[in-house]
């Protein structure tokens, strides 16, 4: 077969998989469609570089987990709204909560709340509030169960950095929950 019949049968073949796989990881089907049709682009180009070692299948889905990092890569290193500005009135001057601010307990029944439906939609709600590298950190540590040095190394930040993207976004979303699920009981 030539280089138009293989590339046709792999766009048959495995586009379906590939999008499932770049949905469940970026959690957008707009932007899995891009990144898959960007892993057929490149695959088109770089198509004289598969020698055959390893199947279609593996070579698409290895360019097509490149174009998965680049993308949370760039999206790391955009400029945010600087953390500070967002907690400043959440905390006095000490770092200490402000009265109205400081975080409800919450209770036994709430252990677990993971597996109740409204919880989980608040819960995502507030994750896309999230500014979009915090999103994506927490996203990996904590669905994707990366460690912090795989997630600095693929979004090649600092572990300074990402330790504090952690402990922002956590504050975030515990006053996000607090909030929505308490206004939903």
């Amino acid at each position: 077969m030539n280089k138009i019949q293989n590339l046709t049968l792999w766009v048959t073949e495995f586009t379906d998989e590939m999008f499932q796989w770049a949905y469940h990881k970026t959690s957008s089907e707009e932007l899995a469609r891009d990144l898959v049709q960007d892993t057929f682009l490149a695959a088109t180009e770089k198509y004289e570089n598969f020698q055959g070692k390893s199947t279609p299948k593996t070579w698409l889905f290895a360019i097509l987990n490149n174009k998965i990092i680049d993308h949370y890569r760039k999206k790391v290193k955009q400029p945010t709204v600087r953390g500070d500005d967002l907690f400043a009135e959440v905390f006095d001057e000490n770092g200490s909560w402000q009265s109205q601010y400081t975080p409800k307990d919450w209770h036994q029944e709430d252990e677990h709340l993971l597996d109740n439906d409204d919880f989980k939609k608040i819960l995502q709600i507030c994750m896309d509030a999230l500014p979009e590298n915090w999103h994506i950190c927490i996203k990996l540590k904590y669905i994707v169960n990366k460690s912090g040095e795989e997630i600095c190394q693929e979004l090649d930040i600092a572990p300074t950095n990402y330790w504090q993207i952690i402990h922002r976004a956590k504050l975030q979303l515990r006053q996000c929950i607090d909030k929505k699920w308490k206004a939903h009981l």
